[in-house]
């Protein structure tokens, strides 16, 4: 009782310093003094305690509730971190191939439009995580710490409740009965049950109704969590795809380069065609060095390809194709000039335009597909 009455004493002194009147701050200490009697004097057994088990357990619900909010709170907000450093990461990742990545490679500007891109959809996601999920959340939790405080007031009130009838108990069961204690102790009895009954009747309705809100809770939450991370990984696999393609085409443009490469190279030492393309005489060799595949191909002519790249020639008896080009193959004047892996033709627009095959030139065969 001693540190009770230091401890009241210390709360004295720091209501005093907030400016609250003495009368006022009296009646306070005095209410606190009384309860933290009527405390020592329950676990002591010397005064019976008004217990509601229905109650009781309605508050372990919500601390329960409450704690695992608090959890899922910080869990979301833990996520909604990860996420903004992994948008970090991507757009350094993004940004660094964009500027490794040189003009005249094939998709440059797909490349740089894709990093565009990306990084807004990250942006977006994180957003609308924050707008469907976290906001919801924070809201959801900020109405536990005033019921909480609620609680303990109805506690408190409790106990003021208890302390009036002990009171009441003990002055009816006096020797001299004092009418006017008596009705003072009834007065004060009535108004302590008021204040009691008032807020926990609140409570008792507000309490389970909170409770069985924490299922729509975690619907919205996750529901729309699922939501919008589904949208945000379709997005992005889309983005993921056509990053797939351009760089599949950036390989193909490679290897393009290095036949063309290795041509030229090979082409300084080793003759790739007879020196005299348009000697006389020459279609009726080709018929006499090969058949033609179809009957409506013109006299002279093997077969047709069709160019599958582009190949721009490099010496003046090449002949130059763009992608989809048909070319009609024509036999060499001397099988012996010809060039492994090469092909002497003429395009077939010039055959329909001017009807001679005059303007031929050599091209390399893994450039074509036999039509």
């Amino acid at each position: 009782m001693a540190e009770m009455g230091k401890e009241t004493g210390k709360e004295m002194g720091k209501e005093m310093g907030k400016g609250v009147t003495a009368g006022k701050l009296a009646s306070t200490m005095q209410k606190r003094l009384t309860r933290a009697q009527e405390k020592v004097m329950q676990k002591l057994g010397k005064a019976d305690e008004t217990k509601d088990t229905a109650f009781e357990e309605t508050v372990s619900n919500f601390n329960k509730q409450m704690a695992e909010g608090a959890r899922l709170q910080r869990d979301l907000r833990g996520y909604m971190t990860a996420v903004k450093a992994m948008h970090e990461a991507s757009k350094r990742l993004q940004d660094c191939l964009a500027e490794m990545y040189e003009p005249d490679w094939f998709g440059k500007e797909e490349v740089d439009s894709m990093a565009e891109d990306t990084d807004m959809l990250w942006i977006d996601f994180h957003q609308k995580l924050v707008d469907s999920a976290l906001i919801n959340m924070d809201n959801y939790m900020a109405q536990f710490p005033d019921i909480k405080n609620r609680i303990s007031k109805r506690d408190r009130k409790l106990v003021d409740f208890d302390s009036a009838r002990h009171h009441m108990a003990s002055i009816q069961k006096g020797k001299k009965k004092d009418e006017v204690k008596i009705a003072k102790a009834e007065e004060e009895l009535g108004r302590a049950q008021k204040v009691f009954e008032e807020i926990n009747t609140e409570l008792q309705d507000e309490l389970p109704t909170l409770w069985d809100s924490r299922v729509g809770l975690y619907v919205t939450t996750f529901q729309s969590l699922a939501g919008v991370t589904e949208k945000f990984h379709n997005e992005m696999g889309k983005l993921s795809h056509n990053l797939n393609d351009v760089m599949g085409k950036l390989e193909d443009q490679r290897h393009i380069n290095e036949d063309a490469a290795n041509h030229s190279a090979e082409s300084g030492s080793i003759p790739k065609s007879p020196s005299k393309l348009d000697a006389p005489g020459a279609e009726s060799n080709a018929v006499a060095n090969g058949s033609s595949d179809s009957g409506d191909l013109p006299p002279g002519v093997l077969y047709k390809v069709k160019a599958m790249h582009d190949y721009a020639a490099t010496d003046g008896d090449e002949l130059e194709m763009k992608a989809g080009d048909v070319v009609l193959v024509l036999a060499f004047d001397n099988p012996d000039e010809q060039d492994d892996g090469w092909l002497l033709g003429v395009k077939e627009s010039h055959w329909l335009a001017n009807k001679n095959l005059s303007a031929r030139g050599v091209f390399p065969e893994n450039f074509t597909q036999r039509c």
